[in-house]
Formats: structure tokens, C-alpha cells, sequence
């Protein structure tokens, strides 16, 4: 098999007290980075927030993609837009009568959209907006916390959302967001998977080096590649 996967960091789960030299160290490896921003309403926790993006942006060049598992996502675009943010993925649940609205805020503030499914939403609840999304990322996780187990059921909506993309001639990315490490890679890429969004399991805690981290990770991955 031959396929580029993109790699984008879970920058909740890396170590704050080596923030600049691992974020100047994985610009030069990534395809982009992935930020999460939760409201302790929405999941029951919460991590990092536009401030925390526009500090990344001020080392990083590559594109900042922003999670926003949040319960009212349209308070933040705002703040997104100016804290340098590349991508806004939304979350199916949260913006159920306000999708088209805030896809147009999104990208006049000149930012791509992304799409991001629970394990227990169904494809068929987006269907009629998923041709208006750069990317669509399936969790195979439950939403919230870092270092839980694969849900394997979710392969079965990687290959749905795969065939769906092939039918209706879309060019979406198909990203996976939850427990991509070496027990998973084969079969999340055989699937259908574009982008990993590697995190504690993945990356950060092969080794508390990043570089060695980094290409332990690599070694894993380009078997299936």
C-alpha cells in the first residue's frame, strides 16, 4: 500500500514546559496541528482556548486546526479568527439549526471548516452539508479526554464517509481523532483514514524527547504505508 498520511499533534497532550522547543520541532514534521478547546459544559473537562492558539501561532507556520467541543461553538469564531486559526472543526451535535450559518462565518473570516461525528452520531445526520466541509474527523473515542480505548465499531463509519466522499465526487479529508498508536494505525489507514491525530498514545509518550518520540512514531506508522 502507498498513501501519505498526514500527522497532526494533539497539543493538549504534549508537555507546556517544553512548548516552544516541541511545537519549532514538529513544524517542520506536521501537517498541521490540532487544538483542543473545551467548555466543561459540553464535556465534562477543560483544556486550552484561543489565547493558547495565538501563542502557538506566533512559533508555529503550519495550519492551527481548532476542536471546538463546546456547547455554543458561534462564541468563539471570533476569537478563533484572530488568535490565528487555520481550520474550525464543529462539532455535528452542537450546531444542529445553525450549520449553514456559521460554515459562511467560518469561511469569510477566512478559515476552512472541519466536521467532527461522536462515536454514537450516525453519518447520515450531515449529509446534506458534508459536501460544504474541507475535512470530517471520526472519534473513535468517546469526547473529552485524552487516553481512552479504541471503539472499534468506528472503522464501519471511516469506510462509510470514504464511500460517500467516492460517490458524491467531494474531496474531504477523512481525519481520526482518539487512540491512533501502533495497535491502530493498520486499521484505521486500511479503512480509509487521510489524517491521524496522534496524542498521548501516539507521539508524546514514546519518549520524553520528541525527536526520538517522533521517530519511534514514524517507524510505526510507514509500515502501513
Amino acid at each position: 500500500m502507498s498513501k501519505n498520511i498526514l500527522i497532526s499533534p494533539s497539543l493538549m497532550c504534549m508537555d507546556l514546559v517544553k512548548f516552544k522547543e516541541q511545537i519549532e520541532f514538529l513544524d517542520k514534521k506536521v501537517g498541521y496541528f490540532h487544538i483542543d478547546i473545551m467548555d466543561g459544559h459540553y464535556v465534562p473537562n477543560i483544556t486550552l482556548s484561543p489565547f493558547f492558539v495565538s501563542q502557538v501561532n506566533r512559533i508555529s507556520t503550519k495550519p492551527l486546526d481548532c476542536h471546538l467541543m463546546v456547547t455554543n461553538p458561534e462564541n468563539y469564531i471570533d476569537d478563533l479568527a484572530k488568535a490565528g486559526c487555520d481550520m474550525v472543526t464543529l462539532h455535528v451535535e452542537t450546531i444542529s439549526g445553525q450549520a449553514f450559518r456559521l460554515f459562511e462565518k467560518i469561511e469569510h473570516l477566512g478559515m476552512k471548516v472541519g466536521l467532527i461525528f461522536n462515536p454514537e452520531t450516525p453519518v447520515e445526520f450531515a449529509k446534506y452539508y458534508l459536501h460544504k466541509v474541507d475535512k470530517v474527523t471520526v472519534l473513535t473515542v468517546d469526547p473529552g479526554f485524552a487516553g481512552q480505548s479504541f471503539i472499534p465499531e468506528m472503522l464501519e463509519k471511516i469506510q462509510e464517509l470514504k464511500q460517500f466522499r467516492l460517490e458524491n465526487n467531494l474531496d474531504y479529508k477523512i481525519e481520526i481523532d482518539g487512540s491512533c498508536n501502533p495497535k491502530t494505525y493498520d486499521i484505521l489507514i486500511k479503512a480509509g483514514a487521510d489524517v491521524l491525530i496522534v496524542g498521548t498514545s501516539g507521539l508524546f509518550h514514546n519518549d520524553p524527547d520528541i525527536e526520538k518520540a517522533w521517530d519511534i512514531m514514524q517507524k510505526s506508522i510507514s509500515q502501513y504505508c
